[in-house]
């Protein structure tokens, strides 16, 4: 991408936004263009901003980021928002209806400097935050908490897909990058990603963290085992 990264940081709490913009602001390819301390306001900033990534703190007092996260997932002229969810705990119980709706991955507040640089470095890329081992923990709490699509849906999506789109999935499932993906099926990674973009599209996945969901909600990969 050219030009920096464009950031908004919405928190309700004015020390930890200063934290964060004190870090991200000494990066030369990051730049901080607005902060919002409530859902309402959020969208408002987003909308005026067109920022590449929004972390958004989820428990705010108005209006939650649930449905700030929504209301901008929903904006088509927002389409290039990248919204990660900002959370105390790994499995706060705001993370999973968050990814549903359309959030690309969630970074805990108090990660290392380096991780959450990397974390926003990652979003703009339109990469999901989900390492394996949290898309796991992340899939098991999915199970347990309704809401989710019926199986008949997920499996007349999961017809949508060739052979291989459902091999490419199931292995996004597990967590893997397009070039871990070209390495395990001996394809070069361009062909990983097209493969990776035509499922997507099919899917209406707007995003690789939505790609992962569906994964495991459609049983390609179940939590503790390989792809199938």
């Amino acid at each position: 991408m050219s030009g920096p990264i464009r950031v908004v940081l919405v928190d309700d709490q004015t020390l930890v936004r200063a934290g964060l913009r004190a870090l991200l602001a000494a990066e030369p390819d990051i730049e901080v263009v607005g902060e919002a301390a409530d859902g309402t306001s959020a969208v408002q900033v987003v909308r005026a901003c067109r920022p590449s990534v929004v972390l958004m703190d989820v428990r705010m007092p108005h209006r939650d980021g649930l449905a700030a996260t929504a209301d901008i997932v929903a904006d088509p002229a927002l389409s290039g928002v990248r919204v990660v969810i900002l959370t105390t705990f790994e499995l706060d119980e705001y993370v999973l209806p968050a990814l549903r709706g359309g959030a690309c991955g969630f970074l805990l507040k108090d990660a290392e400097p380096v991780d959450l640089l990397r974390g926003v470095r990652s979003a703009a890329r339109g990469e999901a935050l989900l390492a394996p081992s949290v898309a796991a923990r992340l899939i098991r709490a999915f199970a347990a908490t309704p809401g989710g699509p019926s199986t008949g849906d997920r499996n007349a999506e999961l017809a949508r897909l060739t052979d291989r789109e459902r091999e490419v999935v199931a292995l996004a499932g597990c967590g893997m990058s397009n070039e871990d993906i070209a390495a395990h099926l001996v394809i070069s990674p361009a062909t990983a990603r097209t493969h990776v973009s035509r499922a997507m599209i099919k899917l209406a996945a707007r995003d690789r963290a939505q790609l992962v969901v569906f994964a495991y909600e459609a049983g390609l990969v179940m939590p503790g085992r390989r792809a199938l």
